[in-house]
C-alpha cells in the first residue's frame, strides 16, 4: 500500500510540474501571437529536400528493414571496412553527422541512421512505440541488416541515451563507444534529483509531456525555434559559420515532414511513461568508451561528465572548450581529431 501511495504522489507531482511549464509556455506563446499574429502562423512550404541533402560527398541514401519497421540511412565508404554507426539526437536527423561522414569514410563504412520517427524512417503511432527498449532493438537489428556483426557506435543527445543502454545490453555488438553531450542515464538521474540547476535546464522534458501544445509551438513562425536552438544564444553553436542557412533549411525540412513533430517529441513522453522493463543485462559497460562534451552546453550541466567509473569500465572524457550542445557540428575538426586519437588507441 505504501508503494502505491508513493507512486500516486510522484505522479501528482510530475503532473503539477508539467502543467506549470505548460501554463508558462502557453502565456508566453499567447503574448507572441498578440504581438505578431501574422508571423506566428506563417509556414513556408517545403515540398522538396534542400540540395545539401543530396550532396554525393556525404554518401548514398538507402533503407534497411528491422523486424518491425523500415529505417532510412546515408552510407559512405567501402562496405568491406568496419562499421561506424551514427545515432543522432533531437531535433536532428542523419545530416547532423555530415562532417563525420566525410572524415571517416576512408577507414570505415560510415552509416548515419534516421532513427524511428525522423526523416524518411518509419514513424509508428503511439507513445509506447518510442520507449527505450524499442529504440535499442532498432540498433540491434540494424547492425546485421547492414551486413556487419559489430560496430563503432557514435551517438549524440537522444542517440546517446540509446547508445548507453545499448552498450549495457549488447556489449558484443559494440567494438568502441563514442558519446557526445549525452549523459549516462543513471548519472542523469543522480544529478537531476540533487541539482536544481539541472532540474531547471530540463524544463522542456516536462513541458513535452503535454499533448498537442508542444507540437503547435514547434510549428509557430515557420519553426523559428529550430534556428534559435542551433544558431542563437544561449543554446546555439559558438563557431562562426558552423551552421549555414542551408543547414537550418535541412533541419526545418526534416521536422516539417508529416508525423515527425509528434514522433520525435514522443521520445520524451515515452521516457517518463515507459521506462525500461528491466535493469541492463550488464551493470557496467565493458566496451572502450569516449565521452566528448561541449563545455557550453546550456541543456546539460558539466557535472554529468563526472562519476562515470561506476557505469563504464574504460572511459575517457574529453571536454571541448567554447563548444555548444551541438558539439560535432560546432567544432567538427576538434571532435574528429579526438575521435581519431581514441580509435587509434588499443
Amino acid at each position: 500500500m505504501a508503494n502505491i501511495v508513493l507512486k500516486v504522489l510522484a505522479f501528482c507531482l510530475l503532473l503539477d510540474i508539467c502543467l506549470f511549464y505548460g501554463v508558462m509556455v502557453a502565456l508566453r506563446t499567447l503574448w507572441t501571437i498578440i504581438r505578431h499574429p501574422v508571423r506566428s502562423f506563417k509556414i513556408k512550404p517545403r515540398n522538396t529536400p534542400p540540395a545539401c541533402l543530396d550532396d554525393n560527398s556525404l554518401g548514398s541514401h538507402a533503407y534497411l528493414r528491422t523486424k518491425t519497421l523500415k529505417l532510412h540511412y546515408v552510407s559512405n565508404g567501402d562496405r568491406s571496412k568496419p562499421l561506424m554507426l551514427f545515432l543522432h539526437g533531437f531535433p536532428e536527423f542523419w545530416y547532423s553527422w555530415r562532417h563525420q561522414l566525410r572524415a571517416f569514410a576512408d577507414d570505415y563504412r560510415v552509416v548515419a541512421l534516421d532513427m524511428r520517427g525522423y526523416g524518411d524512417s518509419d514513424k509508428p503511432k503511439g507513445i509506447g512505440a518510442y520507449a527505450l527498449d524499442n529504440l535499442t532493438s532498432d540498433v540491434r537489428d540494424a547492425i546485421p541488416a547492414l551486413g556487419h556483426s559489430s560496430c563503432v557506435l557514435v551517438a549524440h543527445d537522444w542517440g546517446g541515451a540509446v547508445a548507453w543502454r545499448f552498450a549495457h545490453d549488447y556489449p558484443d555488438l559494440v567494438d568502441k563507444l563514442i558519446i557526445m553531450n549525452s549523459p549516462h542515464l543513471k548519472r542523469f538521474e543522480e544529478v537531476i534529483s540533487t541539482s536544481m540547476k539541472q532540474f531547471k535546464k530540463s524544463w522542456y522534458m516536462f513541458f513535452f509531456q503535454l499533448p498537442y501544445l508542444p507540437e503547435f509551438i514547434c510549428r509557430m513562425a515557420d519553426y523559428a525555434w529550430i534556428k534559435a536552438a542551433f544558431c542563437k544564444p544561449p543554446m546555439g553553436v559558438r563557431s562562426e559559420g558552423a551552421m549555414t542557412d542551408d543547414d537550418i533549411e535541412a533541419f526545418k525540412y526534416n521536422f516539417q515532414q508529416e508525423g515527425v513533430a509528434t514522433a520525435t517529441i514522443n521520445y520524451y513522453r515515452a521516457a517518463m511513461r515507459y521506462p525500461p522493463a528491466r535493469e541492463p543485462k550488464h551493470p557496467v559497460i565493458t566496451s572502450p568508451t569516449l565521452l566528448i562534451w561541449g563545455e557550453e552546453d546550456q541543456a546539460l550541466c558539466i557535472e554529468l561528465t563526472e562519476g562515470m567509473d561506476k557505469y563504464v569500465q574504460d572511459v575517457t572524457v574529453k571536454r571541448v572548450p567554447d563548444a555548444s550542445h551541438w558539439v560535432q557540428q560546432d567544432k567538427p575538426q576538434e571532435v574528429n581529431q579526438i575521435m581519431r586519437e581514441f580509435l587509434k588507441g588499443n
